[in-house]
């Protein structure tokens, strides 16, 4: 180009420009920092543009650097880059205005070199390719920490050490992770019992009593890892609780039950106490035992069979296993054990305690239809319901009952077995011809040890099952295959059977018995004919008592609540605290019978929660009480209307119907029962609480002293009431017992037909009886009433021989009757009849009068002729001589009698009485020469 210079001058420009051959040159990517207070970009590598032209002047130098717009589409506007040196190609990239990291952090664009050209105009300048630059903004820590929340509030309990009570939060807003992170957490509140770690977590150093401060106040503040200190620091306030000891709050071990009162909350108070655990799912167990009260729970008190006649249930049952007599000896040689009701309990060992019932009663079962009821408990007497068998522990089948009847022409057989905690009836409608069929029942009650009822209604093919008065129909019904058919002749076994290879004798109950039953019976019964109705069934055998809830209809939503059968059981179950608490208090007792049994039934109260952390959930111990049924109020049964003492003349007693003893009987129950409303939900309940009220189940006369002489004497009762009523009468020598459950009207009715006779000749003076009555099965009974009977005997019959011993010994012992006499009641007295003994008594009296009226007048005629005669003298003399031919003595044996009973001496008119006198002693038969008078009030006289 200076060649060209020197010698062709005149073309020097144009060679020139034809130099600028190259392009420059950069790198393709850079990676630059620039500090959020800064606005020099630090390129990595640093930025230099070379070019192949150098040094050529203006095609060998760098001009400048443009930046284009990036992902972004901002990076041309917020950065520029400039030349520093012109010859090297070193450059300069810088943001236009200052960044902020915490709006944008990064940043992309793409930058070109290029070259100066040919000339200072820039002619031909050529540009480099595209380079990458990527810029980070680092960042400043402008800010400080700032707290989430200015105050922060915890509550926790008194005496215990927590991890964490409350945490707090501050945050930063610078962008790095090194400035925007909180390093450390601070309490600048000197003196608190309490901590706080690098995450903010606040706990306390030591247990916190609410006595000595109920509320903690403190100052947290914090620090990002710049060090800088937060803007504002926070207020933590702790409140101090009083211990909380997660459980049931508000628990009465003892809870009284009136008889009468229908339905009580038992848990009116009580509420879960769960100290602010999350809970999701509770459940609580309310249990009632009465396995003591009789067979299970409260029952009526009556007897079986007045049960059975209250409910209105079909008669015609035959007892299988009747109380050992010598009409019923086939259950003498089985164990009994006594029993809190009337009911007789039988032990079965499972081997040689065996009842064969005799061909005379099964003879009588015949037929397909037919209900067999019994109670049953499984393990014996020594098993106590806690101890519960072990499910499937004994394998082998037990039978209960095995019986073979006639039906039609033909032979059916059944036997009633159980099996671990299965019931099975085994049953052939004809044993020569069809196969046996088996009814099965999965039961609980079968092997909980605890009394139950069975009733097993037999209507083939139907067959129903009632335990404790509900029903259970059968699991399965199949065909049992090839089982050897009985021997076709009737037969029953109570407490195993029989098989084809030991066929015992009827009566054998010594052999062993591989299949026999393991327990206890009791009123086992089969009644041939139509089955019993389900209310009938229930009205026998249903709890009276039992756990119940008040209204469904308080119910929360989510809560769930289940009542056993028997109603000893009931489960609550819920996911909400309160409403859980409201369901509990809801839970009731209820006893339908008016005089329910007293006593104590122990109660149990079992909870399980679950929690969302299992780990921590919360776990209840089992509480336990006990429900206390008080002594109901006892019925006065009181008989009246009968007299202490009775008289009658004797012939009446000779009479071919003898004397009624208590024709004007009353009894009155001092108690007035109202039906139960609370029984009125259950079917038969409202029946048999009205029954209860105004029912006796049992009477008795009874002789005092000694027994009746079935020769001489005898007491009557009219047996068409008593047959028509349904009662059972026991007429001995010593009682008369009339029972079963009646209304008090049908009693009075009975016992005033009761009547006493005698034979003829049978002479006595006296005899005295005792009345007394009961009900709920002689649990309350009535005053004793006693009467004494007076035979009335006339003056002939009275000095008969044959009654000359019986006055003796009515004279000997003669001191009770004084006292007795006022409370006869008398009839209107025959002629010539008086009380035997007070008539003796008078006879005396008058005959000692006599001989001393005798006395005084041979004393007054012996003075007349001792005295001298003359006129005056023989005058009055004459006036005072006792005449006696006109001698007559006056004397009432009856007055005092009458006079002590109250009883007018006028018995025709108001003091009006005919006189009748013996003309002379001699007008007289020799047992009448005493001459009685009595005067009325009009002055005439009558002989008696």
């Amino acid at each position: 180009c200076l060649t060209s210079i020197v010698y062709f001058s005149h073309s020097s420009s144009s060679l020139c420009r034809l130099a600028n051959k190259h392009k420059p040159w950069i790198e393709t990517e850079y990676q630059g920092i620039v500090m959020e207070n800064d606005n020099t970009v630090l390129l990595n590598p640093p930025l230099f543009a070379l070019d192949k032209d150098a040094p050529l002047h203006y095609a060998g130098e760098i001009c400048g650097f443009r930046v284009h717009n990036g992902p972004s589409g901002s990076g041309s506007v917020q950065f520029e880059a400039v030349v520093l040196d012109r010859s090297t190609g070193e450059g300069l990239v810088r943001s236009k205005e200052p960044l902020d990291c915490e709006s944008q952090r990064e940043h992309s664009f793409t930058i070109q070199a290029y070259d100066c050209g040919e000339g200072p105009d820039g002619v031909n300048s050529k540009k480099s390719h595209k380079a990458t630059v990527h810029v980070r903004v680092n960042d400043v820590n402008e800010f400080s920490p700032v707290f989430v929340e200015r105050r922060y509030e915890a509550s926790v309990s008194e005496g215990r050490l927590f991890d964490r009570i409350v945490r707090v939060e501050a945050l930063d807003a610078d962008c790095s992770p090194q400035y925007s992170q909180i390093c450390f957490y601070d309490i600048i509140t000197p003196n608190v019992p309490f901590a706080i770690d690098n995450d903010g977590n606040i706990k306390n150093t030591e247990p916190l009593d609410s006595k000595r401060q109920r509320v903690h106040t403190f100052w947290v503040t914090a620090f990002d890892c710049g060090k800088n200190r937060a803007q504002a620091d926070a207020q933590v306030v702790v409140t101090v609780k009083p211990s909380c000891k997660p459980g049931w709050i508000g628990w009465t071990k003892r809870v009284e039950y009136t008889p009468g009162s229908g339905s009580i909350p038992l848990f009116p108070s009580l509420h879960l106490e769960t100290c602010e655990e999350t809970v999701w799912n509770i459940q609580a167990t309310v249990e009632l035992q009465t396995g003591h009260i009789g067979k299970g729970c409260d029952r009526d008190s009556y007897s079986d069979r007045s049960v059975r006649r209250l409910c209105g249930a079909v008669r015609g049952e035959v007892d299988l296993l009747p109380p050992p007599s010598p009409a019923a000896n086939w259950t003498s040689a089985l164990p009994t054990l006594p029993s809190s009701d009337s009911s007789l309990i039988f032990s079965f060992n499972g081997s040689n305690h065996v009842a064969v019932v005799p061909d005379s009663v099964v003879s009588a079962l015949s037929g397909d239809h037919f209900t067999l009821q019994l109670w049953m408990r499984r393990g014996g007497a020594n098993i106590q319901p806690a101890t519960t068998q072990t499910r499937g522990s004994r394998k082998e089948e037990e039978t209960i009952v095995c019986s073979t009847v006639r039906n039609d022409d033909s032979f059916s057989h059944y036997s009633l077995s159980v099996h671990g905690c299965r019931l099975s009836l085994f049953y052939w409608p004809d044993v020569s011809a069809a196969r046996p069929v088996k009814f099965l029942w999965k039961l609980e009650q079968v092997c909980d040890s605890e009394w139950h009822h069975l009733s097993l209604s037999v209507q083939f093919p139907s067959v129903t099952l009632y335990v404790d008065g509900v029903t259970f129909d059968p699991a399965l019904i199949h065909d049992n295959g090839a089982i050897p058919n009985p021997a076709p002749r009737q037969r029953m076994f109570i407490g195993a059977c029989w098989g084809e290879t030991n066929m015992l004798p009827e009566g054998d109950t010594k052999q062993h018995h591989p299949r026999g039953y393991h327990g206890l019976l009791s009123g086992v019964t089969v009644r041939p004919g139509s089955v019993e109705p389900h209310s009938v069934v229930e009205c026998l055998y249903a709890c009276r008592e039992g756990l119940d809830f008040g209204d469904l209809e308080t119910l929360g939503s989510g809560m769930k609540v289940h009542v056993n059968p028997s109603q000893s059981v009931l489960v609550l179950e819920g996911d909400d605290i309160e409403s859980f608490n409201r369901a509990v208090q809801q839970v009731t007792y209820r006893n339908s019978l008016r005089f329910a049994t007293p006593g104590v039934r122990p109660l149990k109260l079992t909870t399980s929660l679950r929690c969302f952390n299992e780990e921590s959930c919360l776990s209840l111990k089992q509480l336990e009480g006990y429900l206390v049924v008080l002594q109901p109020d006892a019925p006065q049964i009181s008989l009246s209307g009968v007299g202490p003492h009775l008289a009658r003349p004797a012939p009446e007693f000779e009479g071919p119907r003898g004397v009624p003893l208590f024709p004007e009987l009353r009894i009155v129950c001092s108690l007035s029962h109202a039906v139960n409303t609370a029984a009125q939900g259950m079917e038969g309940g409202a029946l048999m609480s009205d029954a209860v009220a105004h029912t006796l189940d049992g009477c008795e006369v009874q002789p005092l002293g000694e027994e009746l002489n079935p020769e001489r004497e005898e007491l009557l009762v009219d047996m068409d009431v008593v047959r028509e009523r349904g009662l059972e009468i026991i007429n001995t020598t010593a009682y008369i017992a009339i029972t079963g459950a009646e209304s008090i009207s049908v009693y009075e009715d009975v016992l005033r037909s009761v009547r006493y006779r005698l034979a003829k000749g049978s002479a006595r003076f006296e005899r005295r009886f005792r009345l007394s009555c009961s009900e709920m099965n002689g649990r309350y009974t009535s005053n004793e009433l006693t009467l004494e009977v007076n035979f009335l005997h006339s003056l002939d019959s009275l000095y008969h021989p044959s009654h000359l011993l019986a006055s003796q010994q009515q004279f000997l012992h003669p001191s009770h009757h004084a006292g007795e006499l006022s409370g006869h009641t008398l009839p209107n007295p025959h002629r010539n009849s008086v009380v035997p003994g007070a008539a003796t008594v008078i006879i005396m009296v008058c005959v000692g009068f006599l001989v001393v009226m005798v006395i005084l007048g041979v004393f007054r005629i012996r003075s007349i002729h001792r005295r001298g005669e003359g006129a005056r003298g023989g005058a009055k003399e004459g006036s005072s001589q006792w005449d006696d031919s006109a001698l007559t003595i006056i004397v009432n044996p009856m007055e005092s009698y009458e006079s002590r009973m109250g009883i007018s001496a006028d018995t025709e008119g108001e003091g009006e009485e005919d006189e009748e006198v013996a003309e002379s002693p001699d007008d007289a038969s020799d047992d009448q020469r005493i001459i009685i008078k009595k005067e009325g009030r009009d002055g005439n006289a009558r002989r008696y």
